[in-house]
């Protein structure tokens, strides 16, 4: 299966960039949301796949669709299904290949920023 989309038994398929596609403006625009800044951070605190209902956003579920929606197609976060759950998962090591060291310096200066440890 390619990289770029993902596929379930069911036939389910959630398109990702290559990593060869990620860009540096659509990543930052896509991490300059305050919502999609705490789910990335969530996601790499704690460093496995979550469930999108396992995130406490202060948003409707159909706006916290988008939300994710905005950061698979940015190449941040890859999305797949397992039953009738859509989990994801920080894309650490293509975004540190096509953009070394942006993601945790953003991270961090955010971490910074609310006053927590890195």
């Amino acid at each position: 299966m390619s990289e770029s989309a993902s596929a379930t038994a069911s036939g389910r398929r959630l398109e990702h960039p290559e990593t060869s596609r990620i860009r540096l403006e659509t990543v930052l625009s896509a991490l300059a949301d305050p919502v999609r800044l705490s789910i990335v951070l969530a996601l790499d605190r704690e460093h496995q796949d979550m469930a999108c209902v396992a995130f406490e956003l202060p948003v409707s579920k159909s706006t916290s669709t988008h939300h994710f929606r905005v950061l698979r197609e940015a190449g941040i976060i890859h999305q797949y299904y397992e039953g009738t759950s859509r989990k994801s998962r920080l894309r650490t090591a293509d975004l540190e290949e096509r953009l070394p060291g942006l993601l945790p310096a953003v991270l961090n200066a955010e971490r910074a920023r609310r006053g927590e440890h890195p």
